[in-house]
């Protein structure tokens, strides 16, 4: 499915008053986890200024240790300082990277803006080498923007 067409399937999910917004989250990170193939695992972290930490609220695929991770530590942890989209085609290739699982190979996140201030991010892991491409990363801006109206 291309992201054009995923793009009403985010919204309807998004604008689902009826459920939380914990379950409109997950159902998000279910979606992209189930429809992209490269996506291995979606998830949306947020920060806790006070503790300087990213918190894990949501995702799909298979269970992490890293619920909490250090601001600085790790792709996230340096996205929650640094405000910018990472993209890294090789994790292999980084020096401060946390393996999530061994099967990791390329990850992509997006930090989340509330009123101008980084409230956390999209992280997407794949099993594939150099998967993202740009129009990846332009759908997570989008649909970051569509989500942070409901938080």
């Amino acid at each position: 499915m291309s992201f054009e067409n995923l793009k009403p399937e985010v919204l309807k999910i998004v604008r689902n008053s009826e459920i939380s917004e914990k379950q409109r989250l997950t159902e998000v990170c279910n979606l992209l986890q189930t429809t992209i193939a490269y996506y291995d695992w979606v998830g949306f972290y947020f920060a806790n200024y006070e503790g300087k930490t990213l918190h894990l609220e949501t995702f799909a695929g298979l269970p992490t240790n890293h619920a909490v991770i250090p601001f600085g530590k790790g792709i996230c942890g340096q996205v929650a300082e640094s405000n910018a989209n990472f993209v890294v085609p090789d994790v292999e290739a980084q020096d401060n990277y946390i393996a999530c699982s061994i099967s990791v190979k390329a990850e992509i996140v997006i930090p989340l803006f509330k009123n101008g201030k980084n409230i956390g991010q999209i992280d997407v892991d794949s099993n594939t080498i150099d998967p993202f491409t740009k129009e990846d990363e332009v759908f997570l801006v989008w649909l970051n923007e569509e989500v942070t109206k409901i938080l």
